[in-house]
């Protein structure tokens, strides 16, 4: 049992990227010591890629371990009776440097079947964007894999993709089987499923400084692709002190909330909480305790911390399980 429950911050996961850059430095205050870090993992049970929490009493456990003693207080009761002892979901900052490749990813039935994972439902939220930078979601038009792979074959692929600028606070939600790239200058705040199954399609022929070219997927894309066009683009509310409903999909509820003083929150204990600090600053008072998040960092609310109240002048990502 949890004796002490609190809001969980966690030690980031850097990840070096062919594409990486700098940002998460200079624009999220990660501890980054490369010129390539890609990603920051701010909350994962990916195997091989465990949290560890970095404040309070839990300090140095890992989230697995939290969960597997707490299941109940930590997830929820309508989270753990649905997911058992998984963690569902995978949050994370990106700078993109450069391109990322073209890919795609299975959805549920396609992951289980193949990989024994979920599938990869996300969304994700620019929190900065050089001036013309751009996404790849899905194709222009309606599509197919003769089309898809005649197109692939010719180096033309691009020719059919819908290319979309975009601008700080742009959000897009992606469904399983989106062809989809983030492009170069952009700075992402991404909420998906658990899973780190990515087909790659197309990589801009890049090679590493081995000479190496990254491994493509193909043949495994042909059937986890959706070759219909889709409407990515979300559109929001930004009512101050409230929650503002970005994405209401059965893996995820995200919400953004304008904060400007105190809000008080109250929660039914079926589903942890997570923020994610876009910008700002702001503060959680819960039990005469007061803890203080800045933009860039991300938090676990245990669904056992039913009444608590947030604090602050702040733009903050709000995400649960309903």
């Amino acid at each position: 049992m949890m004796t002490k429950v609190y809001p969980l911050q966690f030690e980031p996961i850097l990840k070096e990227r062919i594409w990486g850059g700098e940002k998460l430095k200079t624009v999220l205050n990660k501890p980054i010591t490369s010129k390539i870090t890609g990603e920051s993992w701010e909350l994962s049970t990916v195997k091989g890629d465990v949290s560890i929490v970095a404040n309070g009493e839990l300090k140095g456990k890992s989230l697995m371990e939290i969960i597997d003693d707490s299941p109940n207080e930590l997830l929820g009761t309508a989270v753990y009776e649905r997911f058992g002892k998984e963690f569902p979901l995978l949050f994370k900052y990106l700078d993109a440097r450069e391109d990322l490749s073209i890919q795609v990813h299975p959805n549920d039935e396609l992951a289980k079947k193949r990989h024994n994972s979920f599938g990869k439902t996300e969304m994700w939220y620019i929190m900065q964007a050089d001036e013309d930078a751009r996404i790849i979601v899905g194709f222009k038009e309606n599509s197919n894999a003769n089309e898809y792979l005649e197109n692939l074959k010719n180096k033309t692929l691009l020719s059919i993709l819908d290319d979309v600028k975009v601008k700080e606070g742009d959000v897009f939600f992606l469904e399983t089987g989106t062809v989809h790239a983030i492009g170069a200058g952009l700075v992402v705040a991404e909420i998906q499923q658990t899973s780190d199954i990515t087909y790659r399609l197309y990589d801009f022929d890049r090679v590493d400084a081995e000479g190496n070219t990254r491994e493509l997927h193909v043949d495994l894309a042909l059937e986890a692709i959706n070759y219909n066009k889709v409407d990515t683009y979300r559109t929001y509310d930004k009512k101050i002190n409230q929650s503002n409903t970005i994405v209401d999909c059965p893996y995820f509820t995200t919400n953004f909330i304008p904060l400007e003083g105190a809000e008080a929150v109250t929660k039914k204990g079926d589903s942890f909480t997570v923020y994610m600090c876009i910008d700002g600053e702001f503060e959680v008072e819960h039990n005469d305790l007061t803890f203080k998040y800045k933009k860039g960092d991300t938090i676990l609310i245990p669904a056992a911390m039913s009444n608590y109240a947030l604090n602050g002048k702040a733009s903050i990502l709000e995400i649960y399980i309903s």
